[in-house]
C-alpha cells in the first residue's frame, strides 16, 4: 500500500486488475493504475471535494493545455461558475521534492491558464501561491467561491 499523506484520508475505491492495483477516479470516471503520483492526485481531488466542498463539475483532472504548440496536461484544474480556471493543482509522487525546479516545470500552466491560485503538492509538502502577487505564498488554500 502507498504511504500515508499529509492530507485527510480519502475513501478511494481500489481494486486489482491483474497484477496492478487500480483506483477509480470519480472525476475521469475510469480506473487508473495506482502510481505514487496518482495516489497523491486522488487524495488532492478528494480533499477539494470533501474538505473544500468544491462541486465535482468544477474539477477537471488531466486538463489539456496547449503550450508552445505542444499538448500538456495539468493534474487538476478547478473552474469558477463561469468556466474560468481559479486553481491549478500540480501533484508529484512523495519521492519528488517540491522545489524551484518543480515549480519551473509547471510555471507554463500558470501563465497559460491565468488561474489566480496554484497548489503544488507531493502529498507531504504543500506549496500554495497567489499567482496575482508573485512571491506570495499561502499557508492554506483560500475560499475559491
Amino acid at each position: 500500500m502507498m504511504e500515508p499523506l499529509n492530507l485527510p484520508p480519502a475513501k478511494l475505491n481500489l481494486s486489482r486488475k491483474g497484477e496492478q492495483v487500480v483506483v477509480w477516479c470519480i472525476i475521469r470516471k475510469k480506473h487508473l493504475v495506482l502510481t505514487p503520483e496518482e495516489w497523491v492526485r486522488q487524495h488532492a481531488i478528494h480533499f477539494l471535494l470533501n474538505e473544500r466542498q468544491i462541486p465535482i463539475g468544477r474539477i477537471n483532472s488531466e486538463h489539456l493545455v496547449q503550450i508552445n504548440g505542444q499538448a500538456r496536461r495539468c493534474d487538476i484544474v478547478v473552474f469558477s461558475e463561469f468556466g474560468k480556471p481559479v486553481l491549478i493543482v500540480e501533484c508529484k509522487a512523495t519521492s519528488i521534492a517540491i522545489d524551484e525546479k518543480t515549480f519551473l516545470q509547471t510555471s507554463n500552466y500558470v501563465q497559460q491558464l491565468q488561474a489566480p491560485y496554484f497548489w503544488m503538492t507531493n502529498g507531504l509538502q504543500h506549496v500554495m501561491m497567489d499567482c496575482r502577487n508573485p512571491g506570495v505564498y499561502l499557508s492554506e488554500l483560500p475560499a475559491l467561491f
